[in-house]
């Protein structure tokens, strides 16, 4: 046991106490728990180190350097530790997210060496429930995509990820990274459509991260030529249907506070605010 206040890259025998740690908060933490009860600690498989903030020989404080920086139940001091790591590191991250305030303090931290950012998306509540809406009857025809249809959802999939962040996931490798990720998901039986007649997708969302303590709907899209046809309630509505009955006992979200049809939808469906994140985009 370490006995200073000090930081460190965690090793794979660290992996019950970051399991704690991630487990102290299972909705915040989903995407990050999600992974390592996959992966474990190890680098590789992970996809990326994680880093640890010890206070008096404890555990206390995780931060997810991988694709994306994710700052995990960490205090003040635990942030300007990460910083200062992140800095020696370098950027290698295409984004910064996490609960709101950690993550603001650590983007003022680097943003003199890192920034400018893309975009700052300062404000992202973070939704949850436990339930199915009683008053809203799910869409029968929302349903698992099946793996022959990979070609047939990831029109969608880009559609709704450059509309969201502004860049196509297709730039860079082509693609490949991207596809594989929606593929995984196809493949877990957690992607969600409904098709149209000639076989397009109007409504789409997939569960991104899933523990035994929660899971995390992203994704969601409704086809621009079907928007304001009211698909997007009671297909949501038939995702959480699945989601509680076979992947975890409570569903979360975040959505940017500017989208204001979503957020009125996913109240609708009987979502309630409990936090906010925030993401920095590069």
């Amino acid at each position: 046991m370490l006995t200073q206040t000090t930081s460190r890259v965690l090793e794979p025998s660290d992996l019950d106490a970051a399991l704690a740690i991630l487990d102290s908060e299972p909705v915040a933490n989903a995407f990050v728990a999600a992974r390592v009860s996959i992966a474990g600690l190890d680098p590789w498989r992970l996809g990326g180190e994680m880093w640890g903030w010890y206070e008096h020989g404890m555990l206390t404080s995780l931060c997810y350097a991988g694709a994306n920086l994710v700052p995990i139940c960490a205090n003040e001091r635990a942030v300007r530790a990460f910083a200062d790591r992140a800095r020696r590191a370098g950027r290698r991250c295409s984004s910064i997210v996490g609960p709101a305030h950690p993550t603001a303090q650590l983007w003022r931290l680097l943003e003199p060496g890192w920034g400018p950012a893309r975009e700052v998306r300062t404000r992202q509540p973070l939704m949850v429930t436990d339930r199915v809406p009683g008053d809203i009857v799910a869409d029968p025809y929302v349903r698992r995509v099946r793996k022959d249809e990979l070609d047939r959802v990831m029109p969608a999939c880009v559609a709704m990820f450059t509309e969201e962040v502004g860049i196509s996931p297709l730039a860079g490798d082509g693609g490949l990274l991207y596809q594989a990720r929606v593929a995984e998901l196809v493949g877990a039986g957690r992607s969600f459509a409904r098709f149209d007649a000639d076989g397009k997708v109007v409504f789409k969302a997939e569960i991104g991260a899933a523990t035994d303590r929660a899971c995390q709907i992203q994704g969601v899209w409704v086809a621009p030529e079907y928007r304001g046809k009211g698909l997007a309630a009671p297909g949501m509505a038939a995702v959480l249907r699945y989601a509680l009955a076979d992947v975890a006992p409570v569903a979360s979200l975040y959505v940017n506070d500017f989208n204001t049809a979503a957020r009125r939808t996913y109240l609708r469906v009987g979502f309630q605010e409990v936090g906010a994140f925030m993401s920095v985009l590069f």
